[in-house]
């Protein structure tokens, strides 16, 4: 992605300076394998990178929220508070913020890739967090649901240094990235270290996410210990503690995580008391689910109509 390094206000001592970015777009593809789904869409999104023209919105890069190497995230800024920033005006308005989780098997992605996220959801007028966490194999679970727990807690305390407001926060991940999202908020354990509680989230929302499956018998068992059973890891087994509402969509035309994830993670968060709203993507397959956020790409489905919907519903 091309970036034009401006000089920029910084928003608060120890922010990285403001950069402002153009919009990057994704491209669907398919496949049959989780790791294989990812790994064709990863590369589509680095070829059509930068297609796009400018969208106005603004980025502060690598800041950190851990210790540890991957745990880092981007801080998407909307147009006008990009602007305002930039001027060194007075800023009075706070905005909803969102942090997104991104999918790849446990093993691959990274923020940079998923970039289009960030500026889609700033362009809507969204203050967004795209966050890095560390990988498998060198990392399994629940390292990387700890790390995304880490930066969902960071963020909803640091909200104010980044004109955003912690009220109004919600959660999004895609694929793997829904199960570390889900993962993290639906059992207090996470959130817990850091003084935050699952209900201090205002929404989640998790897409094409797998939360209930037996990954011994698929390629993505690397991601978890050898003695790691369902009954020990999965989301829909791990709830505890009050819960935020949640928006769960499932991919028409997914091969690679199937519905019935998301109908046992709904059975189990309604039974734990959590109110629970489901969609589909009409026409969308596992890339597609997360590809057509891009707004060059809205036209392939209705992903970013659905969670505009629900996030104007809830933060706004």
């Amino acid at each position: 992605m091309k970036a034009l390094h401006d000089d920029i206000q910084q928003p608060k001592v120890g922010v990285p300076k403001l950069v402002r970015v153009g919009v990057t777009a994704a491209l669907a593809v398919g496949g049959i394998a989780l790791a294989t789904q990812q790994a064709q869409a990863l590369s589509a999104l680095a070829i059509v990178n930068g297609i796009t023209s400018n969208g106005g919105v603004g980025v502060s890069k690598d800041i950190l929220y851990g210790d540890e190497p991957l745990q880092d995230l981007d801080i998407y800024y909307p147009k006008p508070l990009a602007q305002a920033m930039k001027k060194n005006t007075p800023i009075k308005q706070e905005y909803p913020m969102v942090v997104f989780v991104h999918g790849g098997s446990w093993e691959s992605g990274n923020k940079d890739e998923y970039a289009f996220v960030g500026q889609s959801l700033a362009q809507a007028g969204y203050v967004t967090a795209v966050i890095n966490y560390r990988k498998a194999p060198e990392h399994v679970y629940p390292d990387y649901v700890e790390d995304t727990a880490q930066a969902i807690a960071w963020s909803y305390k640091n909200a104010a240094r980044f004109y955003a407001d912690p009220e109004r926060l919600a959660v999004i991940g895609h694929s793997a990235g829904a199960f570390n999202a889900v993962a993290a908020i639906a059992n207090e354990d996470f959130l817990k270290p850091y003084g935050v509680k699952p209900t201090d989230i205002r929404a989640v929302i998790g897409i094409a996410g797998p939360y209930s499956y037996d990954f011994r018998k698929f390629s993505s068992a690397t991601a978890f210990a050898a003695d790691a059973t369902p009954d020990k890891v999965m989301p829909d087994r791990q709830i505890k503690g009050a819960q935020p509402p949640y928006l769960l969509l499932t991919a028409e035309k997914d091969t690679v995580v199937y519905a019935t994830n998301t109908l046992k993670m709904t059975q189990a968060l309604k039974a734990a008391g959590a109110t629970v709203q489901t969609s589909e993507i009409a026409g969308a397959s596992h890339a597609s689910s997360i590809g057509a956020m891009a707004p060059p790409l809205r036209w392939v489905n209705d992903v970013r109509a659905q969670v505009l919907r629900y996030l104007d519903k809830t933060l706004n």
